[in-house]
């Protein structure tokens, strides 16, 4: 089986992959058929090691291969990563401010975005899929990069990166669809718009592989834009929302992020 995967392209590799987290995602969204709420402390603990697992994969899985990458060039090692990250900034700023969503826990009335008529369940997988755009790109610019042969990015790195997305994703897919059924969906609906949040996932990752295999010279730029628009997510969406609701909160959502980067940073040193 792993022979059988080595032997394809990167680009259906980051398919495979792609389809991989989104369906960890599907996964998650599926516990909505068992439970019809999700305690808050718990779902803060899972949004806390979400974003623990995306910054440790900024770094190990996008940023250090960039500055590798970069190191020898016409320009300071620096300069790709640091353009490719505010890049990548940038346009998840831009996509936020025009992109209507709804974070998770936040009334309807606090929707961002231009104002629309959109229902609340279509504004709250807005905002998953919004942060899964970075995701599935950061998937596919690491098998481009690993098939590029760049040391620090083997395909065993990008395999790792998917894993660690993966294992993120799932909490994710329950945090979309067990709301959607406390607000009267039925557990099948509910289950349909959670794993919906992830089907950007394969699709950005084909787009991230296939954009750094024609273009080779733009990856480091591409490492650091989805290291920058994942980090983005992180700042923005999944550690404001995973401190809400108190101290008590405070403590498990810093407790989550620091295990699920332990876990990403494990994953990424040991198998990369």
């Amino acid at each position: 089986m792993i022979d059988w995967f080595l032997s394809l392209g990167p680009v259906t590799q980051a398919l495979l992959a792609g389809c991989f987290t989104w369906g960890v995602t599907a996964l998650g969204a599926s516990a909505v058929f068992l439970f019809k709420e999700i305690n808050k402390r718990i779902l803060n603990a899972m949004l806390g090691f979400a974003a623990g697992v995306m910054i440790a994969a900024s770094f190990w899985s996008l940023l250090s291969p960039a500055i590798e990458l970069s190191e020898g060039g016409s320009w300071p090692s620096w300069v790709p990563p640091l353009i490719g990250f505010l890049l990548g900034v940038a346009t998840l700023w831009v996509m936020d401010k025009v992109i209507p969503h709804l974070h998770m826990g936040f009334p309807t009335s606090e929707a961002e975005g231009p104002k629309t008529s959109w229902h609340r369940s279509i504004l709250l997988v807005s905002a998953i899929t919004l942060h899964n755009i970075p995701e599935g790109l950061a998937v596919g610019v690491a098998f481009g990069a690993a098939y590029a042969g760049i040391e620090s990015a083997s395909i065993a790195a990008a395999i790792a990166l998917a894993v660690g997305i993966g294992i993120q994703n799932f909490p994710e897919g329950a945090a979309v669809s067990v709301p959607l059924r406390r607000e009267g969906f039925s557990r099948k609906r509910s289950f349909w718009y959670g794993q919906l949040s992830g089907v950007v996932e394969p699709i950005a990752a084909v787009i991230g592989a296939a954009v750094v295999i024609v273009a080779a010279p733009v990856l480091p730029y591409a490492l650091a834009f989805a290291a920058g628009a994942m980090l983005f997510v992180v700042v923005e969406e999944l550690i404001p929302e995973a401190q809400r609701g108190g101290m008590g909160m405070t403590d498990l959502a810093t407790t989550g992020a620091m295990l699920g980067f332990a876990v990403m940073m494990t994953l990424d040193v040991a198998l990369g």
